[in-house]
């Protein structure tokens, strides 16, 4: 299930906060900051592919107005999603893999208006990808497994697997320069 694997990867990713978690505090962690955008998320994505859009609208636009998250209800994403701080966060993906941590400000989707949501015009997010703060990832983009995009960078093209991409001028450096 997507949302027990979020919420592994948050117990996990919150280990350094709190070494010793109850069985209340597990649960009680379902309405954190940092965990119940994700559970919107999923809780709309649900809905929507249940051909229930209204209700799943209404979900997407709660999550927008109180964490500041805009998630395409078409996006595939699978679990352990991370997003430790949300505000302005946009996701419009074709996909996303497994582990995936986006900072806040982050902009994932098309590079021109996409009103019908073409997943061919939208990045595709490998596996244990980190995005970080203010991020621009547009078009019809592949990032690798592994791969990391630094602060304030915005990726126009596919990123290898475990590369590290920086700059304002985007640079991708390949693994083994890390």
């Amino acid at each position: 299930m997507l949302i027990s694997g979020d919420l592994k990867r948050f117990h996990s990713m919150m280990r350094g906060e709190m070494v010793v978690r109850s069985h209340w505090r597990k649960w009680a962690d379902l309405v954190s900051p940092r965990f119940m955008p994700v559970l919107l998320i999923r809780v709309a994505g649900s809905l929507y592919h249940l051909h229930l859009k209204p209700f799943a609208k209404i979900i997407s636009f709660f999550n927008f107005v109180v964490f500041g998250v805009e998630c395409a209800m078409r996006c595939r994403i699978g679990p352990g999603l991370f997003l430790p701080h949300t505000q302005g966060t946009v996701i419009g993906a074709s996909e996303m893999g497994t582990n995936v941590t986006i900072f806040q400000s982050v902009t994932i989707g098309a590079r021109e208006l996409d009103p019908l949501f073409d997943n061919d015009k939208r990045p595709k997010i490998g596996d244990n990808v980190l995005i970080g703060s203010g991020a621009k990832l547009l078009g019809s983009i592949l990032v690798g497994d592994g791969a990391r995009i630094g602060a304030n960078t915005v990726v126009m093209q596919n990123v290898p697997a475990g590369a590290l991409v920086i700059g304002a001028k985007p640079q991708i450096l390949p693994a083994e320069v890390k």
